[in-house]
């Protein structure tokens, strides 16, 4: 029988199912990569730590030592999330505030060390690291809390639309993970770098929040070039078209 065909062309079934789009998925954490990436967030956030025991200022804006490197310890969050998932970006996050502790436990160890007669730095040294344990308690509770904001937030959304709408996830988790973050640590951390006045603490909360959201969008295009090269590197990834 001739196909049937009108005006338009050949006859197309309307009933025919709509294209889904791919859904999402994880890969393992099994190989090297994954490990490299948690080594790297830990040092990221130990020194951002020690950094944030200095204040800094810029005219009117005020902030710390460590604002340059925190967004990239979120960076490398997204990264994670995106890849492997929310249960071993979990598993990141908790390493990374263990050694954290540790890192801490251990300076509070070097100040209480006897120093030698021909040692004169132990003043420098307990300015410099003394509050190094109330930075990382600060670190550690903002970060816990931003990170497994940041993260749920990006699985969940990448649940619903699968390996689609890549900024948009890294955005939106972006902006709720460092406003948590930056609220829970300023709003302990102000005191220990000497800010005592309301207006300032507001000023410190907002520089950080606007800063590193800034920095992690404005860097979008960077993290989803990492995200798609370790992609390609991930067997659970690699023979995937357009994952």
């Amino acid at each position: 029988m001739p196909r049937r065909t009108t005006a338009q062309g050949p006859h197309v079934n309307s009933s025919a199912p709509a294209p889904q789009h791919t859904p999402a998925r994880f890969a393992p954490t099994g190989t090297g990569l994954y490990a490299i990436f948690t080594a790297v967030m830990a040092v990221v956030l130990i020194l951002s730590n020690l950094g944030a025991s200095k204040g800094v200022t810029f005219g009117p804006i005020v902030t710390d030592g460590g604002f340059f490197l925190f967004p990239l310890a979120y960076i490398i969050g997204d990264v994670v999330s995106e890849v492997y998932g929310f249960k071993a970006s979990r598993r990141a996050i908790v390493t990374t505030f263990a050694l954290s502790v540790f890192a801490a436990l251990c300076f509070w160890v070097i100040i209480a060390l006897p120093g030698a007669e021909w040692y004169d730095g132990q003043d420098a040294l307990v300015r410099t690291l003394a509050p190094v344990p109330l930075i990382v308690l600060a670190s550690l509770l903002g970060f816990l809390v931003g990170q497994l904001a940041n993260s749920w937030l990006m699985v969940r959304l990448k649940r619903r639309s699968g390996e689609r709408l890549l900024f948009g996830r890294l955005a939106a988790s972006t902006l709720v993970g460092e406003f948590l973050d930056t609220l829970v640590f300023c709003s302990i951390a102000a005191g220990v770098i000497g800010i005592t006045d309301l207006p300032t603490f507001l000023n410190y909360v907002l520089v950080g929040f606007v800063f590193k959201s800034v920095v992690e969008i404005v860097l979008s295009p960077v993290t989803m070039w990492v995200i798609g090269r370790v992609k390609k590197a991930e067997p659970a990834y690699a023979a995937v078209p357009g994952a």
